[in-house]
C-alpha cells in the first residue's frame, strides 16, 4: 500500500535537482496480487470495475494506455532492473483522488512495485524505488516528473514531513506535529482538471533545462538567490527569465521552511506557503482561477498561509489554519466557489501520513 502526497512546499524543483517538502496522505492506494504460471499480467481497477489484460511481448512499441499503463510501466522498469517479475493477477483500491495534484499516478506506481517485488521475491530496498519508479512514468508512461512524487509516496514517514535533496536524494524527516501546535491543514480540491502529461508542463521543464545550459550549469538548482540578479541578466527571453526565477525563489522557500520547522514555528511556514503560490502564478504561470480563487479567500479568512500543491493547471490547495478557524475557512471558499459558478470543491483535512507498506501473498 502506498500513500498519495501533498507537497508542502517546493513546486517544480524537483526536476531542477533543488529541494522539496511534501509529506504522505492518509489516502493510498492498494494493490493485492496472485502469481500467474505464464507472463502476462491481469489488472482489475476496484473503482472502474474494468480489467485490463497485458503482456510486454512487444516492449516500449506496445505500450498499454490508460490508468493500466502505469502497471505496466513497473513491471516493466522492475525487468529492466534485473528483477524477474512474475506473471499475476492484481486488484487496485484507492482512495487518492484522481486527478487532483495529490500523486495518485505515484501512489499507483509504488504499490504496484511493492507487492510485484514481494511476489518476486526480491530485495529491493525502498530507498532504491523512487528512481525505478520515476523512470517508469518518465520512459513508459511519458510523462517528464521529477522524482518528488515517487520518493513522498515509498520513503515518507508518519507525522514528518520529508525533506528531500533531488539531486543527491539525501532525506530528512522533519517533525511536522500540526496538532500540538493548534493548527490544521485544509486541502481544497479545486476540481479543476490536473494533468502531467500535457505540453504545458513539458515546455516547463524544457525552459528550464534551456536556461540551465545557457548559464553554464548542470540544473537550476547551482543558482541561488544571491546569484539570481546576475544569472536574470543573461538571458535574454523574459518568459525564461520567470521560469528561472520561480524556481530559485523557490528552493530558497523550501529551505527557510525547513529551517522554521526544526525550530518549531509551524506558522511561519505560511507565509513562505503564499510567497509560493504567487510565484507559482506570476512567474511560472501555472495556476488557474478556481486555485486562484481558494487561496485568496482562505487568506482573507485566517489561513496563516495558502497555495496551490502539484504541478499546476488545477489540482488542489493547502490552507495552513488554526484549529478554530478551519471550518469558517472552509465554508468561505465553498461560498466564493459557488458565487464564481465553478463545480463544488471537495474539502478535507489531512496529517502526514506512512509511505510504502508492504502487502503480503
Amino acid at each position: 500500500m502506498s500513500p498519495g502526497r501533498v507537497n508542502l512546499i517546493g513546486e517544480h524543483t524537483d526536476y531542477n535537482d533543488g529541494f522539496v517538502l511534501p509529506f504522505a496522505l492518509p489516502n493510498a492506494t492498494a494493490v493485492s496480487g496472485t502469481r500467474l504460471p505464464e507472463q502476462r499480467w491481469e489488472v482489475t481497477s476496484e473503482q472502474t470495475g474494468e480489467t485490463v489484460r497485458f503482456d510486454l511481448a512487444g516492449g516500449l512499441s506496445e505500450k498499454v494506455e490508460g490508468w493500466a499503463a502505469y502497471v505496466a510501466a513497473v513491471v516493466w522498469v522492475l525487468r529492466e532492473a534485473g528483477v524477474d517479475v512474475p506473471g499475476a493477477r492484481l486488484t487496485i483500491a484507492s482512495d487518492v483522488p484522481f486527478g487532483a495534484g495529490l500523486s495518485s499516478s505515484a501512489a499507483l506506481e509504488c504499490a504496484t512495485m511493492a507487492v510485484l517485488v514481494d511476489l518476486a521475491g526480491a530485495d529491493l530496498p525502498l530507498r532504491d524505488r523512487p528512481r525505478l519508479a520515476q523512470r517508469a512514468e518518465n520512459e513508459y508512461v511519458g510523462a517528464p516528473t521529477g522524482i518528488m512524487d515517487q520518493a513522498a509516496s515509498t520513503l515518507c514517514q508518519e507525522g514528518h514531513a520529508l525533506f528531500l535533496d533531488c539531486r543527491s536524494l539525501a532525506t530528512e524527516q522533519v517533525p511536522f506535529d500540526l496538532a500540538a501546535a493548534g493548527l490544521k491543514i485544509l486541502v481544497v480540491d479545486s476540481k479543476a482538471p490536473h494533468a502531467h502529461v500535457d505540453g504545458e508542463y513539458a515546455a516547463r521543464r524544457r525552459a528550464c533545462e534551456e536556461a540551465a545550459g545557457i548559464l553554464g550549469v548542470t540544473a537550476l538548482r547551482d543558482i541561488d538567490v544571491a546569484g539570481l540578479p546576475d544569472a536574470l541578466a543573461k538571458l535574454d527571453d523574459e518568459t525564461m527569465r520567470r521560469r528561472v526565477r520561480h524556481v530559485v525563489t523557490e528552493d530558497q522557500r523550501v529551505l527557510d521552511t525547513v529551517a522554521a520547522l526544526r525550530a518549531g514555528d509551524l506558522r511561519a511556514a505560511g507565509p513562505l506557503m503564499t510567497a509560493s503560490h504567487e510565484s507559482m502564478r506570476d512567474d511560472y504561470e501555472i495556476t488557474v482561477p478556481q486555485v486562484d480563487t481558494a487561496v485568496r479567500v482562505a487568506l482573507e479568512h485566517g489561513a496563516h498561509g495558502a497555495r496551490m500543491t502539484g504541478g499546476g493547471f488545477g489540482g488542489c490547495v493547502l490552507a495552513l489554519v488554526d484549529e478554530e478557524d478551519c471550518d469558517a475557512v472552509e465554508a468561505a471558499v465553498r461560498e466564493a466557489f459557488a458565487v464564481n459558478g465553478f463545480t463544488p470543491p471537495d474539502t478535507f483535512v489531512v496529517t502526514p501520513g506512512q509511505g510504502t507498506s508492504q502487502i503480503s501473498r
